[in-house]
């Protein structure tokens, strides 16, 4: 019998994946690849031969290790697998399977709880955009909890609630919030805003493609003229995004932005970068966010804004609503700060089709 790779399920946010310890998955890239393709179930629509469940949301992986950086307590990459295809991915952060990371660096005894206190903070290294966030948790008596009264939209029951604190994560991967140095630029005949606040966006208003904004994730699906016309605007965004010919990449991320339909501050619609999101992501959330709240983008001009230098930003998604609270001063923001929450689905060991892929 093949040897299993210990791992834990959980959800964090509204995704679902398996989070390693660094030390137990294999650190040659090529065979990291090979394993993960083969314990999620990759390339299949189904993924029926491993524990992948069908679609982007539920096949992604936290690898996860106790940090040497000064001051900060974990390291995190994250990587996207393929559901379809022979791909795994680490061009981009995922603020959902963030929100698990806390948790289970608890539960594997990477770091303690604070003692005498009812809460633990901790400073985590993301290795995708080399950028910091700081997640809080519940720890009554010094232990994780994931019972709570916290609900998210996307997710049918509360839990308890995890606090993401991001510091300086403009130009995440393309070195700059706007890559262009512009606010709006026309491209393939769209006027749209080039951003990265966390997660590379390419922000479109509804009308332009002919589009409501209200119209449900099948109607976007099958669509195939919008899909068509959203990956051939998506290539050439990326070249001038700096992120090279991204046909085989994550990002940057599409976002169909509209007038708010639930008083919110704008209402969404993302493809990531294929399928269309039954949500938003954390660090779209975010970049759609700072879009709305620069002027002359056309999500400003969309947009509901809130007043003084905190903002609660609510960002509508076909699930409900993203809250992110922005802070600003100057008219520049300097912190963002979003509500999460995760669960322990099950612990144990995951197998490979492939033996010899034990970590070396």
């Amino acid at each position: 019998m093949s040897e299993g790779i210990p791992a834990m399920w959980m959800r964090g946010g509204t995704s679902k994946g398996l989070y390693f310890l660094k030390e137990d998955i294999p650190a040659n890239k090529a065979k990291r690849e090979q394993f993960l393709l083969s314990v999620f179930g990759s390339p299949d629509k189904l993924q029926i031969n491993g524990v992948g469940g069908g679609s982007p949301l539920t096949s992604k992986v936290a690898i996860v290790s106790k940090s040497r950086r000064p001051n900060i307590d974990v390291d995190y990459l994250f990587l996207q697998v393929a559901v379809d295809d022979y791909a795994v991915s680490s061009a981009q952060n995922c603020g959902n399977i963030l929100a698990g990371i806390a948790p289970f660096a608890i539960e594997r005894g990477l770091l303690r709880p604070e003692k005498e206190k009812q809460k633990t903070s901790v400073r985590i290294f993301m290795e995708n955009s080399r950028k910091v966030a700081i997640a809080t948790v519940e720890t009554p008596e010094s232990k994780i909890t994931y019972t709570g009264h916290t609900y998210i939209d996307g997710v049918t029951f509360p839990s308890a609630p995890i606090s993401l604190e991001f510091l300086d994560i403009e130009g995440s991967l393309c070195g700059k919030l706007l890559p262009s140095g512009n606010p709006k630029d026309e491209v393939d005949g769209y006027s749209v805003t080039m951003i990265d606040n966390g997660m590379p966006c390419v922000i479109i208003e509804a009308g332009q493609l002919g589009l409501e904004g209200n119209e449900n994730l099948e109607e976007l699906e099958k669509n195939c003229a919008l899909r068509e016309s959203l990956e051939r605007l998506r290539l050439k965004c990326g070249k001038i995004m700096k992120l090279g010919n991204v046909k085989e990449k994550t990002v940057p991320k599409m976002t169909i932005v509209s007038k708010p339909l639930s008083n919110g501050m704008i209402n969404t619609r993302t493809f990531i970068p294929h399928k269309c999101h039954h949500s938003i992501g954390v660090f779209g959330a975010i970049s759609v966010a700072t879009a709305c709240l620069i002027e002359d983008t056309p999500a400003n001009k969309l947009s509901l804004i809130p007043s003084g230098e905190k903002k609660l930003c609510a960002i509508e998604h076909p699930s409900g609503k993203m809250e992110v609270l922005a802070e600003l001063r100057n008219n520049k923001i300097i912190s963002t700060a979003i509500l999460r929450t995760a669960r322990k689905l099950f612990d144990g060991v995951v197998f490979s089709n492939n033996d010899g892929l034990k970590a070396s």
